[in-house]
Order: C-alpha cells, then structure tokens, then sequence
C-alpha cells in the first residue's frame, strides 16, 4: 500500500472506512476523474482485520488491484481497529495529517447513514477531520500546516438515498464492476466463505442502484452523493 506523500497535492481524496468502501459508492466517478488527469488518492482508515472473510494481506492485495483499475494515483490505511472507529482526538489528528500532507480540493467520505456504525463513524471522523486541518493553530503530530479544503461530499455504500446530485458514470460502470471484483474474498462465493450479505449479489445490487440513480437523470448509470450545502450551479441552467 502507497503512503500519502507531503509532496503530493490530490484533485480529490476519499475516504473509506475499509477496502471496498470507496469503491462501492463512487469508483465509477473515480475512474472517470482519473481518465481525465486528476490525481485522486484513497485512504482506507483500518485494515479490515474483522472482516469474515479473507485476511488483512489479501485485502490489502485487492485493493492494490481495485486502485489499479481505476487509475488511483496512490492508496494508504491509516490502520485503525475495525470496528473501533470511534470520535478520538488522535484519530482525527492523524486523518487531519493526511488531509494536510495531500492537500486536496475535495474530500468524500461514507454518508452517515447505514447499516454499518463503522461507515456513519468514518464519516464523522473525517468530518472533524476536514474541519480541525484548516485551523492555523489545530496541531497534528506532522504537516501542521492548515489547509482548507473546498468541498466535502458523502457517497452511499448500503444504503439508497435521495442523491443531492449524481454523476454520469455510464462509459465507466464496467470499470467500476471490475474494481468491485478484485475484491474477490469478499464477493465471490466460494466453499470456504463465510455468508455475509456481500456474498450473494451485492455486486448485482450496487449495479442496479447506478441504473436506477441513471434512470433518474436520463443516463445508463450515474452514482448519487449527498452534501450538507447547497451546490452552486457555474454553468447555464440550460446546459447551454
């Protein structure tokens, strides 16, 4: 896994509380940035060491082949304990040190609602997060200087919200199918799994919600994001 540089200023950097994460809610709006130039970074805050099926190595190992896929320009894990995602002071420093050192415009995060409390936790993590970097005089073990970033936004993993807005990410969705199933451990059936919900057509599932948030806004696939302000519309409202 590649670790954040100080030297590396991200266009957008996202958050997950574990591999999969991100990918689930927005790796077709990834790959579609990525194609585009933008430097995109992927900081996944545990190792996933709970999970039922695999093991830390092989989950690192697939999310190595899920960035790949989708033109990541680098992938770290701040290594927190799975399942203890909880608001810390430390925790937030160090996520507050990531934003610094990678300094990006646009920060995503899991949206608050789900059924998993690690999802809703991350993005409270990263909400203080965002918040504690651009104080001049918040202190972080390193990076101590502020930065403020532009835009922070929430991708959906289990759940179906009403999206704020979508992205188009119909000549994309193939890449975003590819990157789920690197993650094989975890949503490929085989003897040796365990059966979770990930398990049984999950990724059949996350298809389905993009066609539908698609068929929302008049496109094959979109993915919907939710936002706490308003968005500022800088182009003509005819799409002129």
């Amino acid at each position: 896994m590649v670790t954040l540089m100080n030297d590396k200023n991200l266009h957008i950097l996202a958050f997950g509380a574990h591999a999969d994460d991100v990918e689930i809610g927005m790796a077709g709006t990834i790959a579609k940035l990525a194609a585009e130039g933008k430097q995109i970074g992927i900081c996944d805050l545990t190792d996933a060491d709970l999970s039922s099926n695999g093991n830390v190595a092989l989950r690192k190992e697939e999310a190595g082949k899920a960035a790949e896929i989708l033109g990541v320009s680098t992938r770290s894990s701040l290594g927190f304990p799975d399942r203890g995602l909880f608001l810390k002071e430390e925790y937030i420093q160090q996520v507050a040190s990531i934003i610094r050192a990678s300094k990006p415009k646009i920060v995503f995060a899991p949206y608050f609602e789900d059924r998993h409390p690690d999802h809703g936790n991350c993005a409270r993590l990263v909400e203080e997060a965002v918040f504690s970097a651009g104080v001049k005089k918040y202190k972080t073990d390193e990076n101590n200087e502020p930065h403020r970033v532009e835009k922070l936004y929430f991708y959906m993993i289990n759940g179906f919200h009403q999206p704020d807005f979508t992205v188009d990410i119909s000549l994309f969705i193939e890449k975003k199918l590819a990157a789920l199933r690197a993650y094989k451990s975890q949503f490929e059936l085989s003897e040796q799994s365990y059966n979770t919900p990930l398990v049984n057509g999950y990724i059949e599932t996350v298809e389905a919600r993009e066609r539908m948030f698609g068929k929302m806004v008049g496109v094959s696939f979109a993915e919907g994001f939710k936002t706490k302000v308003p968005l500022l519309l800088k182009h003509d409202l005819m799409g002129e």
